[in-house]
């Protein structure tokens, strides 16, 4: 059979799991792209793809590539093609259209250019025009348009593939069929150990899991497909396809779903009903909170509550419950949630070994591994057992290039941050010994002027009283500070405590926590630096005075008349450049304890 180009659509972050179904498949010529993979292949193998596929979305098959840089262009383009091969004149159509453009700022108008160059097309060659319809036409046509570069396509799935068909009966907020087959994909289930979710609602993830534990090709439950009803169509092959159940297996484990809703519980039965795989499937209306561990080596795979369209009353306390009930009645088994805020994901308490870019409609989420043991994670080491595979880490790398060189940065960085002038500062009594210096001031050249006696005499009095309140202020601000960091110490070091207990001795290497600058800031340095502004402050006030100018008039001339910055309250004598990010002090350096040099007494 002829061979032709293929375009398989899917969700952002399953490109590479589709491009693996492809590869299995038998097409050619695989390439992955953004929310896409292109390959080759004959009429076979589209309709196979239409038909075995569980992570595509859809089947376009390009009819034309070209390049537009205005809608004109477009309909021209469109015009040229010979739609006599496509469409009779008893035939609906409609076109979709996706456009990443600046040159073309409206879809629906590229939709409306390619539809009336269409329709002049049979205009001019029969005389008559043909029919459009939005709602179940014939042929679904397909124009995508990234820049300047236009393809053009036949849509030969009609409907989108995720609905396979045995969802009759659903509750709110259910997870798309697709994102449902990617997750199991990815995460590497291999149909032999039992499947769990214990947030199943409709239904979906467990009858998915059924479908590929017992290899049967989601497009059995279709009623037709686009290609059905296009000029060149074989009903045969289709037959042929659909009848072929050679490669159906058994399944020999168990697939568990629980759900406190019982509505949801009931959905989920039919459903699963409707699939002819309710046998293997066991659904028990079930609080997360009396999870018990089951009797046979498991897999969970979950897609609890969001906070966005199902809403409970403790949704922290939902999740705080999830990673107690992993922790303690889960031990040996895999754990995969996908969800969507990152408060929520800190509740569980579990360190996760991958974390997997996901979207869930519109929403940007994390598909997330939990490796559950029970004792310490040394322990578990020294029997063998691995949090990390080589492969995952290798995954997780890919995806922080910008951490692998994070201590020459550091480095830098310290380099780059001037020391303090000799003797700018003397820190009091009690307040700590470092002289690191977090801001640099740099000032404009001022001139110098006369001044008589009786007038400086007076500023330096109000210089000296404005110190005096800065000195005051300032220590007070870093004592506040102080006192702040020492909570927020003994808060971080209370989670460590409990999450030691399943997490490894490397956390905090590993964490994020590990990548904060390591350089201290203490009450003196703060106060030090205060002083240092406020004495060129002074200093400057006292110049310009004198001279008959204003620190906003020499403001104005240094640095323009930038409003945001008049507003911000900066100091008139100059710009204040961050050099290094300022750290909170634990509360033991402020009282003069000794210290080990890695934060504690």
């Amino acid at each position: 059979m002829e061979q032709f180009e293929l375009i398989a659509k899917t969700f952002q972050g399953l490109e590479e799991v589709l491009a693996q179904e492809l590869t299995e498949l038998g097409a050619n010529d695989i390439q992955i792209g953004r929310r896409m993979v292109s390959f080759s292949g004959d009429k076979e193998m589209m309709y196979r793809a239409n038909f075995c596929l569980r992570t595509a979305i859809r089947i376009l098959k390009p009819i034309k590539h070209f390049t537009a840089r205005d809608a004109d262009e477009v309909y021209q383009a469109v015009k040229s093609v010979d739609w006599s091969r496509y469409l009779d004149l008893g035939t609906t159509f409609a076109v979709d259209s996706v456009v990443f453009s600046q040159e073309f700022r409206h879809s629906k108008f590229v939709a409306y250019k390619t539809k009336d160059a269409i329709v002049d097309y049979f205009r001019e060659t029969t005389g008559q025009r043909p029919n459009i319809r939005i709602t179940n036409p014939d042929i679904k046509l397909n124009i995508h348009i990234a820049e300047t570069d236009c393809t053009l396509s036949l849509d030969s799935s009609g409907e989108s593939l995720h609905l396979r068909g045995y969802r009759t009966a659903s509750v709110d907020a259910p997870i798309n069929e697709v994102l449902a087959a990617g997750l199991i994909k990815l995460s590497g289930w291999n149909c032999d150990t039992d499947f769990i979710d214990p947030f199943c609602g409709s239904g979906t993830l467990l009858v998915e899991a059924a479908l590929m534990a017992r290899n049967i090709w989601p497009g059995i439950f279709r009623k037709e497909f686009g290609f059905e009803k296009w000029k060149d169509f074989d009903r045969d092959l289709l037959d042929r396809i659909y009848n072929d159940d050679s490669a159906e297996r058994d399944f020999s484990h168990r697939i568990y779903g629980y759900d406190l809703n019982l509505r949801a519980v009931e959905a989920a039965r039919t459903n699963a009903k409707n699939a002819g795989v309710a046998d293997c499937i066991e659904i028990t209306q079930q609080d997360i909170r009396k999870f018990e561990q089951p009797a046979n080596p498991a897999v969970i795979i979950t897609n609890p509550p969001y906070g966005e369209r199902i809403v409970t009353p403790d949704m922290q306390g939902l999740y705080r419950s999830i990673g107690e009930r992993l922790k303690h009645h889960f031990t040996g088994g895999e754990a995969w949630i996908i969800s969507y805020r990152e408060e929520l994901f800190a509740q569980i308490g579990l360190k996760p070994s991958i974390k997997i870019p996901l979207y869930n409609g519109s929403l940007e989420c994390e598909f997330r591994k939990y490796q559950l043991f029970s004792g310490k994670m040394d322990e578990f080491r020294a029997a063998g057992g691995e949090v990390k595979t080589d492969e995952e880490r290798r995954f997780m790398g890919e995806r922080r290039p910008a951490r692998q060189n994070r201590g020459d940065f550091d480095n830098r960085r310290e380099r780059r941050a001037p020391p303090p002038p000799p003797g700018a500062f003397e820190p009091p009594a009690g307040t700590g010994g470092t002289t690191a210096t977090t801001l640099a001031m740099t000032a404009p050249n001022m001139p110098s002027c006369a001044t008589n006696t009786e007038s400086s005499s007076a500023l330096s009095a109000a210089a000296n009283a404005k110190n005096a309140l800065a000195t005051t202020g300032a220590l007070a601000t870093t004592a506040a500070d102080g006192a702040m960091a020492a909570t927020d110490d003994t808060e971080t070091n209370a989670k460590a405590t409990d999450s030691d207990k399943v997490a490894d001795s490397d956390r905090a290497a590993d964490s994020d926590k590990a990548d904060a600058p390591s350089t201290t800031r203490t009450a003196g340095t703060t106060t030090g630096n205060r002083l240092t502004e406020n004495s060129e402050k002074n200093n400057h006030e006292k110049n310009t005075h004198a001279g008959g100018s204003t620190p906003a008039a020499d403001f104005r001339n240094s640095h323009g008349t930038d409003k945001e910055e008049l507003h911000a309250g900066r100091p008139h004598v100059g710009r204040l450049q961050l050099l290094e990010p300022p750290a909170p002090e634990p509360l033991h350096r402020l009282v003069g304890r000794p210290s080990d040099g890695n934060g504690h007494g």
